[in-house]
């Protein structure tokens, strides 16, 4: 272990509150929605609800069905108890690295990764969505938005000057977790499953089908283009009062947090120096294989 040391024997992160979920008793057959902000979270939250419930009017909001456990802006107690209660297998979000939970060999892992080119334009635009005032009303804490034009945030977000220890929803963050997790998918300790984000984009219908056989779960043939069809981009864009994380209204809008779902690596914004610098620093703290594939 490094940076901030450990939480309850896992390594503690200081931008997630990953200590509540010590003591946390899971049930076999759970899934852990593992992701770095704005790499497929919400997309994978609503397939596995797809999945779960075979149906795409689902029976909630979809965070009540999937609850973000280790955030800080609704009490612990609450949180567990709202999954206590749940009968459906249960699917949990986090944004902890895989380092930073208690692993369970009975969980399945999913961990999304994204190209950096992609997170950088689309964390920039979430963090002027996010309403500071309420969350400071909720967690007692401050915080900020990006400061400054995008190029000099830019620059900050690759290469802060800290470790993922200190600052996760950065370059050095996004690469650590991705890394992490690649080295643990074949280990044989625990069920990790990773999903890029550009398949989900390029072939939706077969990484759901991927990820059912993964789980183990018989979807009916015939349910198949409905529960697609749901989970596509604009369904979700079309449903983001359900769908989008904001049950106690931190979000300035539900609907621009479904801002696009493209895979343009930045489009004309990021200068060809930035993209240049953003993929050489991804090979060089990563596992050449790890490094591959979340840039490909």
């Amino acid at each position: 272990m490094t940076g901030l040391g450990t939480v309850g024997g896992v390594r503690r992160y200081a931008e997630e509150a990953n200590g509540r979920w010590v003591g946390f008793e899971h049930r076999p057959g759970d899934i852990v929605i593992s992701t770095r902000s704005k790499c497929g979270t919400t997309w994978l939250q609503m397939i596995c609800a797809l999945l779960v419930f075979q149906d795409p009017d689902l029976p909630a909001p979809l965070a009540e069905l999937s609850p973000w456990l280790d955030w800080e802006v609704e009490p612990i107690e609450d949180v567990r108890d709202r999954l206590a209660r749940q009968e459906h297998r249960r699917f949990i979000k986090t944004h902890t690295p895989l380092a930073g939970l208690p692993l369970s060999p009975e969980v399945t892992y999913l961990v999304a990764g994204r190209h950096p080119l992609d997170v950088a334009e689309s964390l920039f635009a979430h963090g002027h969505n996010i309403d500071r005032d309420r969350f400071e009303e909720l967690t007692g804490r401050g915080s900020h938005p990006p400061v400054g034009s995008f190029d000099e945030w830019l620059a900050w977000w690759t290469g802060p000057g800290v470790g993922p220890d200190e600052v996760l929803d950065s370059l050095p963050g996004l690469v650590h977790h991705v890394d992490d997790a690649w080295h643990r998918q074949d280990d044989g300790e625990v069920d990790v499953v990773l999903v890029h984000y550009d398949d989900l984009t390029a072939d939706l219908d077969g990484e759901m089908r991927r990820l059912t056989r993964h789980l183990g779960i018989d979807v009916p043939e015939p349910a198949w283009p409905a529960l697609v069809e749901a989970a596509t981009f604009g369904s979700m864009q079309a449903r983001a009062v359900d769908l989008a994380p904001d049950r106690l209204g931190v979000l300035r809008s539900r609907e621009a947090f479904f801002r696009a779902a493209t895979s343009d690596r930045g489009g004309d914004r990021i200068a060809p120096a930035a993209r240049d610098a953003i993929e050489a620093r991804v090979r060089a703290d990563a596992d050449p294989a790890a490094a591959a594939w979340l840039l490909r």
